[in-house]
């Protein structure tokens, strides 16, 4: 099959998958427990996004001011500072040991 075949089977499958969603009772998506497991599913998601976007580099592990401008963000999020103060540290951190040549 061609790209242009695969391509257009995958819009189709995101579309039935769409539909089918319309298909799901409302009391189930408003039930107490739905409600924790998508606020669960939500954080783990981002958290390994995080953790992937933090470590990899292509198919290698990479240890450098990405996970030290991390560390500095986990700290300042410890400390509750505003997020985007959080945000500014984490890219100052990230910019200060790339400049001390560890990235």
């Amino acid at each position: 099959m061609s790209l242009w075949g695969w391509l257009l089977l995958a819009c189709a499958a995101a579309y039935a998958i769409k539909l089918v969603g319309w298909r799901v009772p409302a009391r189930w998506l408003e039930s107490p427990r739905m409600t924790r497991v998508a606020g669960t599913l939500t954080i783990g998601l981002l958290a390994s996004l995080t953790a992937m976007n933090t470590v990899a580099n292509g198919a290698a592990v990479a240890l450098d001011a990405r996970l030290g401008a991390l560390a500095v963000a986990a700290v300042a999020l410890l400390l509750r500072l505003p997020f985007l103060l959080v945000v500014v540290l984490g890219a100052a951190a990230a910019a200060l040991l790339r400049w001390a040549g560890v990235g």
